[in-house]
C-alpha cells in the first residue's frame, strides 16, 4: 500500500525550501533461479561401486526466461520456463549446475527430475546396471534427484522442478523429452541446450 506523506505543518509564507514526499518504493525483482543457500544434502553422483558425493559446486551460468507457448483460456497454470544456453556437449554439465543451484537454494532432492535427450546421465546408466526394477524403485521412493532419458520420461511422475538437458539425440527425442518435462513440471521447467532448437520445439506446441 503506498505511503501517504503527512500533511506539512508549514505556513504558505514560511521561508526555506519545501520538503518533498519520498518517491514510491520499487517492487523487488524476481530472480530466475534461487541464489546461494546452506549446503544441500547429497544427491546422485557419477557411476562407480558406491555413489560418490556430488561434484564441487561450480559458478552458476547465466539463464534467461523463455516464455511458454500460447495456451487456452481454461488451461491450468503453466510452470515457469527458464533457458540455459548450452551446446549439446555442455548441456549435461549445465543441467548439473542447475541442479546444484536448486539444491543449494533449498529444494529437496526429491523435488527434482532430470531428463536427457541423448546419452543417459551417468547416474541413470549406473543404476540401470542393477536392473530396471531397482532403478524405478528409487524413482518411486521419491527422496532423491531422479535421472531419466527421453525414452522412459513418460513413466516418471510429476515433480516441482524438471530439468531437461538437450545433450544430443534425434529431433523426436527432444520433442518427447520437452513435452514430458512440461507436463510433469509443477512449478519450474529448466531447459539446457541450444536456444534456437529449444524455441523451435516450444513453438511446435509443446
Amino acid at each position: 500500500m503506498p505511503l501517504i506523506p503527512e500533511e506539512p505543518q508549514i505556513h504558505e509564507k514560511a521561508q526555506g525550501p519545501r520538503a518533498t514526499p519520498a518517491s514510491g518504493r520499487t517492487a523487488p525483482t524476481p530472480r530466475p533461479v534461487p541464489g546461494p543457500r546452506p549446503a544441500a544434502p547429497p544427491r546422485p553422483g557419477r557411476p562407480g561401486p558406491a555413489r560418490p558425493a556430488p561434484p564441487a559446486q561450480r559458478a552458476p551460468r547465466d539463464s534467461s526466461a523463455v516464455k511458454p507457448g500460447p495456451s487456452g483460456p481454461a488451461a491450468p497454470a503453466a510452470p515457469q520456463i527458464q533457458l540455459i544456453p548450452a551446446s549439446p556437449e555442455g548441456a549435461l554439465d549445465a543441467a548439473e549446475e542447475a541442479v546444484d543451484l536448486l539444491l543449494d537454494s533449498g529444494r529437496t532432492p526429491g523435488d527434482v527430475l532430470v531428463i536427457t535427450t541423448g546419452e543417459p546421465h551417468p547416474w541413470a546408466a549406473h543404476e540401470l546396471s542393477f536392473g530396471d526394477a531397482a532403478y524405478w524403485a528409487q524413482h518411486d521412493a521419491g527422496d532423491d534427484v531422479f535421472y531419466a532419458d527421453a525414452g522412459v520420461a513418460d513413466r516418471a511422475a510429476s515433480r516441482p522442478v524438471v530439468v531437461v538437458a538437450f545433450n544430443g539425440g534425434p529431433e523426436d527425442a527432444a520433442a518427447t523429452a520437452l513435452s514430458a518435462a512440461h507436463a510433469r513440471a509443477g512449478a519450474l521447467l529448466i531447459v539446457c541446450g541450444d536456444p534456437q532448437r529449444i524455441n523451435s520445439v516450444l513453438g511446435a506446441g509443446v
